[in-house]
């Protein structure tokens, strides 16, 4: 169990591929989805997870969040249990001298979008910003994933 501090951008290119030393894919859906709380299944290209996020504070920054491993033949049994629309993202990671960013490329209903995250461990800790990185839209939460599978981006 732990805090976590996070913000989310927009991203203006495809430029932080050159700069990324990893990438994995990401199924994840959503048990639950309410204001107060999610439930969420995630599926990467070799582990699964079960997590539970509470309420952001009122920036969007941060939020608790609880993460277990779970088999991947029980999260696929799980996903078959969520909310309608399945999540489906490429995941880059960039690192940032001791940050590191998390690009989502989505794909499916939510093709086009491309957030970027960066974990930090205080709320107003500076870190420096990429050329690729654009309009920040923390606490936005129809960049949410759990909103995403219920709004997705291609309907707006």
């Amino acid at each position: 169990m732990h805090t976590e501090i996070e913000r989310k951008f927009l991203v203006l290119n495809n430029d932080f591929i050159k700069e990324s030393h990893k990438k994995y894919q990401i199924i994840q859906g959503f048990l639950n989805s309410h204001k107060k709380r999610t439930v969420r299944i995630r599926i990467t290209s070799d582990k699964a997870f079960l997590t539970i996020k509470g309420k952001s504070n009122k920036s969007g920054t941060i939020r608790f969040e609880w993460e277990k491993e779970i088999p991947i033949k029980e999260a696929k049994k799980l996903l078959k249990l969520c909310e309608k629309v399945i999540i489906k993202k490429t995941r880059y990671l960039v690192g940032q001298g001791s940050n590191l960013f998390e690009i989502d490329v989505f794909k499916g209903k939510n093709k086009g979008l491309i957030i970027a995250e960066i974990e930090l461990k205080e709320e107003q800790q500076a870190f420096k910003r990429p050329s690729w990185l654009g309009k920040e839209v923390t606490g936005d939460l129809k960049y949410y994933n759990s909103v995403l599978s219920k709004f997705s981006f291609n309907k707006w």
